[in-house]
């Protein structure tokens, strides 16, 4: 596929798609996940592009709406189709600024609405959690403390699997760990008790040499799809209802559940998963439209409290 602009600028990266790509990848801070995720994204528009005669740089807002239909009639969920669109958008954005483009096509299309006040992924309940976890301790060290990180952390899979041992360390009097959250940003959280324990369980194992926290039994380290597929066979042998449909982020789901049932406040529960928005924090309360916690009860008990009624 020939990418040649319609400007005199010409790109120091040359003119393929793949140059583009990979100097827009290049240019931001984002986890392997995520850059995997966002290529195989562009290139799902690219070979759509050169399937149907159309030159990428030349492509308008009614393109990339037909586009997105055929991704809708495949089908795929509506939140499927946005992200793969907002990876094109972002790839256009960096076009622009290069003036590789003229104008970013994706901005006028018709992105396909997605309720920000809802999260399709599994959750558990509090209960399921402890079942998983029994089943966890029962499948091995490295197996206890990978669901026990993500059961009380609420951590990405690619933050779980991406730890190196020398992420683990004290600060103040807490066990902490150390890693790389969405967008590049550096993190750090307490180990509580309980799963520092279950980790040092792991390391006695293990042994303290350097790499990768949780790693194979050849040493590399733990795969994300090996990660689904245990969390799946446990919730099996654990007897949970749609084990099959579960993955790691139902820990996380269950992590801000959780916490906000037990009076977190949202802030903090914010704080801990590192949303940028509260909004995301609260899709993942699958309690919060529990009548039991409006605030009118608080409200009016504290007016009886006032009042002597």
């Amino acid at each position: 596929m020939s990418l040649q602009p319609h400007h005199a600028w010409t790109p120091a990266v040359g003119g393929s798609a793949h140059q583009f790509t990979e100097a827009w990848l290049a240019n931001r801070r984002l986890s392997e996940h995520t850059r995997a995720a966002y290529r195989r994204d562009v290139t799902g528009w690219l070979t759509w592009c050169d399937d149907n005669g159309i030159n990428p740089l030349t492509a308008t807002f009614l393109d990339v709406n037909t586009y997105a239909r055929r991704l809708e009639a495949r089908p795929l969920a509506p939140a499927s189709v946005a992200r793969k669109l907002s990876g094109v958008s972002s790839w256009y954005d960096f076009l622009l600024k290069l003036q590789a483009v003229p104008v970013n096509p994706v901005t006028a299309a018709d992105r396909p609405h997605v309720d920000r006040d809802h999260s399709a992924t599994l959750g558990l309940t509090p209960g399921e959690v402890d079942d998983l976890l029994q089943a966890a301790a029962r499948g091995g060290a490295r197996t206890h403390a990978m669901i026990t990180m993500l059961a009380d952390l609420g951590l990405r899979v690619s933050e779980l699997i991406g730890l190196d041992l020398a992420d683990m360390g004290t600060e103040r009097g807490h066990r902490t760990v150390r890693f790389t959250a969405k967008g590049g940003k550096a993190r750090r959280r307490a180990l509580t008790p309980d799963t520092a324990a279950t980790l040092d369980t792991w390391l006695a194992e293990r042994g303290l040499a350097p790499g990768p926290l949780f790693r194979t039994s050849t040493g590399g380290r733990v795969d994300r799809h090996a990660v689904f597929r245990l969390i799946r066979r446990l919730a099996a042998d654990a007897g949970i209802t749609e084990a099959g449909r579960l993955s790691p982020h139902s820990l996380r789901h269950a992590f801000a559940t959780t916490a906000r049932a037990e009076g977190v406040p949202l802030e903090d529960v914010q704080d801990a998963m590192g949303h940028a928005d509260p909004r995301t924090t609260r899709r993942y309360d699958r309690d919060r439209h529990n009548l039991d916690r409006d605030p009118a009860y608080t409200i009016a008990a504290a007016r009886a409290r006032r009042t002597g009624s």
